[in-house]
């Protein structure tokens, strides 16, 4: 009964969060897991201090100390400067689609996702449409280029940074082996953005909200953002030393806390506390696994009847159902609570693979989500089949160039061995 309570528990939770939402309510998938939580406290398959000792607080740590690290350049006006950088060039239409590429991508190779994307979206929106462009083609290759860059790094999206805190990945190992696909894959971005939307987008005019909303603007303050710069290059060269990087981030982030001109209130309100109650949760959720007994026999019959992701041909299908199913966070949350011991080559290719194949759908990741959200809101709504149209062929061009790529390096195997 115990057994069958916790598969219950957690094959709901993972139904609900491919879903998106409970029907005929507006629950999402971080308050799908928090009840899932619940249920399983009022059933008394958890307590209290299960939920406590199944969360892993050092990852919690660091994505709550890269959120920190990320407002930092959103207060000062850095991104603000990024996205005018964007809507001001005058170089013609293929530039601005080049620099949204290269900005989005770049940025979010460094910066937490969800900070950047809410900064940048309604300032990229606003001034294609002052310019009389059509945006969608902007959103598209923002939401698109958000997603490659951040497959570059170990602190690029939630689940790398997951998978790197669990696996104790090497920052610098991570980089040389994936930076090349992402910067392919943006590459890839702007051609097929490009081929598609070129001819349109200064012909398309979208009807314009009857009351779009006010696009806040934030100052370039040099000296903030010059202590962001300073304070993320002091990050990464602590990752090239023993102190954890959790810890690392966390002093990173006090110190940016300890701001004359920045209150702490602003800097922590920007931080994105649902998805931390999110992973949480999904400690905790996953964590019954163990606790039931029900991770060892699984393991087991997985590896028994060679089922388990640990070549590029089943690993490959596998990141891109489940990250357009549920999501890259879940994904890799449910597979490191199984396969608790994964060769190092499992990771770096799940964190790779999974990002890029966030590009192939609109609802492929959170990031996604939150773009079209805000596009919606300011009369640039994106349908489906219009991400779809260039969704699909990047995400195959990346996908393929990925998987020669870690062939090639030997990362992981194409095909099982043995």
């Amino acid at each position: 009964m115990h057994t069958a309570i916790v598969l219950l528990v957690l094959i709901l939770t993972y139904i609900g969060m491919a879903a998106g939402r409970i029907a005929w309510l507006r629950v999402d998938r971080t308050g799908i897991a928090l009840l899932a939580v619940i249920a399983l406290l009022a059933s008394g398959e958890m307590t209290l201090d299960d939920f406590g000792s199944a969360v892993d607080l050092p990852t919690i740590a660091f994505l709550f100390a890269m959120m920190i690290i990320s407002a930092q350049f959103a207060e000062s006006g850095f991104i603000d400067l990024c996205a005018r950088t964007i809507t001001d060039s005058r170089r013609g239409t293929a530039a601005l689609l080049a620099l949204t590429v290269a900005i989005g991508g770049g940025l979010s190779a460094v910066l937490a996702t969800d900070i950047l994307i809410v900064t940048i979206t309604p300032l990229l929106i606003a001034g294609a449409q002052g310019r009389g462009f059509d945006p969608r083609p902007f959103v598209i290759a923002l939401a698109a280029a958000t997603n490659a860059g951040s497959a570059a790094t170990l602190i690029g999206n939630p689940q790398n940074i997951l998978i790197g805190s669990l696996g104790r990945l090497d920052f610098w190992v991570f980089l040389a082996i994936c930076a090349v696909p992402a910067l392919f894959s943006l590459v890839v971005i702007f051609a097929v953005v490009w081929l598609q939307w070129h001819a349109r987008i200064t012909r398309t005019m979208l009807a314009a909200t009857l009351d779009p909303p006010q696009v806040t603007f934030h100052p370039l303050d040099r000296n903030q953002t010059i202590k962001g710069a300073v304070a993320l290059l002091a990050l990464l060269v602590l990752f090239a030393t023993p102190l954890p990087r959790e810890t690392g981030a966390l002093i990173i982030a006090a110190l940016l806390l300890a701001n004359r001109k920045i209150t702490s209130r602003t800097m922590i309100a920007a931080v994105d506390w649902p998805l931390l109650l999110l992973v949480s949760c999904l400690f905790a959720i996953t964590g019954t696994l163990n606790h039931a007994g029900i991770a060892g026999p699984l393991l087991e019959f997985l590896t028994d009847h060679g089922l388990l992701p640990e070549s590029l041909t089943s690993l490959t299908p596998f990141s891109v159902v489940m990250s357009n199913a549920i999501g890259g966070v879940p994904t890799a949350m449910l597979l490191l609570q199984l396969w608790q011991t994964p060769p190092p080559g499992v990771l770096y290719a799940l964190a790779l693979l999974s990002s890029l194949a966030a590009n192939l759908l609109l609802t492929g990741s959170l990031t996604n989500v939150l773009i079209a959200e805000r596009a919606e809101r300011m009369g640039a709504g994106l349908t489906f089949v219009e991400y779809a149209r260039a969704g699909v062929p990047i995400a195959i061009l990346s996908l393929g160039f990925a998987v020669f790529w870690l062939a090639l390096t030997r990362t992981l195997p194409l095909l099982p061995q043995g």
